[in-house]
């Protein structure tokens, strides 16, 4: 009985240890043809170990590699332009709330440039439409924060939040000669992505409302799994 047990052991081991290098050699195989389709830039890799290593080694102060490596993500899509960004798993949820069709904010659609935020659009019935702010403006600072240097997502989750509360925003305004400052009181934003009417019989008023990416944007999103991952 026991030789039949050890046998019948052997055979799972044998099994499992055939499936596993099977899957290995899968792995290899397909990584492999990705590197023959894209092949590595070693020297770029290379510049890239060696800043890397010089940053860690000689900065002021002590910095993360999470850090690094996420600014270097960030840095990288960015540059390809203004709409291309990399989501962690935070600021992906914060664009899940910003889709959702309602959360706590100003009601501004925006996008960065030039290292601030400009406003594409108020949306209608909002705290940001009914204070007056216009198509085009910049948006150069938030509450005592500049926004020069903050991430798109970053002054994003600066100007939401809960209901009620407030938020002083600077702006400079084409043929203003002085920022204007806006004392705005966050509400609850309900987008309506499509608005119609009927005119008259035969003829309707549609509007879309809703910024949508361009259609050139990348969004990244890492956390192991697909973002429609349940």
């Amino acid at each position: 009985m026991s030789n039949v047990i050890k046998k019948t052991g052997l055979i799972l081991i044998g099994a499992i240890a055939g499936m596993m290098l099977s899957l290995n050699f899968s792995a290899i195989a397909k990584k492999d043809n990705i590197e023959a389709i894209h092949p590595l830039p070693i020297e770029e890799l290379r510049t890239f170990a060696q800043v890397f290593g010089r940053i860690k080694s000689d900065y002021v102060e002590s910095v993360e590699d999470k850090k690094l490596i996420t600014e270097a993500i960030n840095g990288m899509l960015v540059g390809l332009d203004p709409h291309s960004s990399y989501l962690d798993k935070d600021d992906y949820k914060e664009l899940q709330i910003g889709t959702q069709g309602e959360f706590g904010g100003l009601g501004i659609q925006v996008t960065m440039e030039d290292g601030v935020v400009k406003v594409i659009s108020p949306i209608e019935d909002t705290p940001a439409f009914r204070a007056g702010i216009k198509t085009g403006d910049l948006i150069v600072k938030l509450d005592d924060t500049i926004v020069k240097g903050l991430t798109l997502n970053d002054a994003i989750k600066l100007m939401r939040g809960k209901p009620n509360t407030s938020i002083k925003i600077t702006i400079v305004r084409e043929g203003e000669t002085e920022p204007l400052v806006f004392n705005l009181v966050r509400d609850i934003i309900k987008i309506q992505s499509v608005k119609s009417k009927m005119i008259e019989p035969g003829y309707a008023y549609i509007r879309v409302s809703a910024a949508f990416l361009p259609e050139n944007a990348l969004v990244v999103y890492t956390e192991g799994r697909s973002p429609d991952a349940k």
